[in-house]
């Protein structure tokens, strides 16, 4: 009886919880857990700002273009006199830039510089989100495959990651890109955008897949020894339930980290190529070609090459604190 007493005087029942007003303790989840932390991350979320600004004006660009009453292509300062001179350098100082053209001018063709900026961003997120994709979605199932199988396959698998890794991957960009063009354009002709889009896009995916595949690799050899692997393979589950209910939970953190690194590696990679050449081309608004064009003048209009530029840098900085800022919220054992 003083048992029963005691339980009952040192566990209210519902009823005198709901009078006197207060909750019951609310259990977080993980993904409630990495949010919270990543709110108290100052660097995470400013950067997460930028690089979401970044994605809407490359989202917006044709809006802006209306709003702003210009587009990348037309060439301003060849159509109307007085705004380049005889040797094609903008009259107005500073590259040309006034109340009309916010960034100015493009030195010899006239076009406007600030929707070049702004298209340039729509040409490299577009590839870059296209191959990381692709190169997600390959990894993924490759490095899953060779950890979870292991034996024969984990071998193969291993020594075609490693033979990728060996090849100069720029090097082979710049001697692959043009015969693959060369196959499907007559010569004399200029391969359309859609082409060179896809070219890039296919060349960047078969050597950038190896780093999430060797990743997820580890981890999936680390992952298959654990017990719950062990009590779902006592229990009769199947190898894809396995895979799909086991392990891929599992395995978010590090996908979502080698995503947020792909990304501004491949829009680097992008603007790399067309500075070479091989990537994207006139007319198409590229940041590689503007920095290419702006180093050529970088005497007497430094403004053209100075506004890639710093897009490029601010745009790549920000991802990359996004992705270690990510990496931290999830993984708050990583952080030292």
């Amino acid at each position: 009886m003083a048992d029963l007493l005691g339980a009952e005087l040192a566990s209210p029942d519902a009823s005198s919880v709901q009078s006197s007003g207060r909750k019951p303790p609310v259990g977080r989840s993980p993904g409630q857990l990495a949010w919270r932390r990543f709110r108290r991350d100052k660097a995470g979320v400013i950067s997460g700002c930028v690089v979401l600004f970044f994605f809407l004006v490359g989202l917006g660009a044709p809006l802006i273009s209306w709003l702003y009453g210009k587009d990348p292509y037309t060439q301003y300062g060849l159509e109307r006199p007085g705004l380049l001179s005889d040797t094609g350098i903008p009259m107005k100082p500073n590259g040309g830039i006034d109340s009309e053209f916010w960034l100015g001018l493009e030195p010899k063709l006239g076009r406007d510089v600030f929707m070049q900026l702004v298209y340039g961003i729509r040409t490299s997120l577009l590839i870059a989100i296209v191959v990381v994709f692709i190169v997600t979605a390959v990894g993924v199932i490759i490095g899953i495959t060779a950890g979870y199988l292991g034996g024969r396959a984990d071998y193969f698998i291993g020594r075609v990651i490693d033979t990728l890794l060996a090849i100069p991957s720029t090097l082979f960009f710049l001697a692959f890109t043009p015969v693959a063009l060369a196959l499907f354009v007559a010569p004399g002709k200029e391969a359309p955008v859609w082409l060179r889009a896809t070219a890039l896009i296919l060349v960047l995916s078969v050597f950038n897949w190896t780093r999430s595949a060797r990743l997820l690799r580890g981890q999936v050899l680390s992952l298959r020894e654990r017990e719950f692997i062990e009590a779902a393979r006592v229990s009769g589950a199947s190898s894809r339930r396995i895979v799909l209910k086991e392990l891929l939970p599992n395995l978010v953190t590090p996908i979502l980290v080698v995503v947020t690194l792909d990304v501004p590696a491949m829009v680097t990679t992008e603007a790399a190529l067309s500075y070479l050449g091989v990537g994207m081309v006139e007319p198409t608004p590229d940041w590689g070609r503007m920095i290419h064009t702006g180093s050529e003048y970088i005497q007497t209009v430094p403004t053209y090459l100075v506004f890639p530029g710093v897009a490029l840098l601010v745009f790549v900085l920000a991802f990359n604190l996004l992705g270690d800022s990510v990496r931290d919220a999830l993984d708050p054992k990583s952080h030292r």
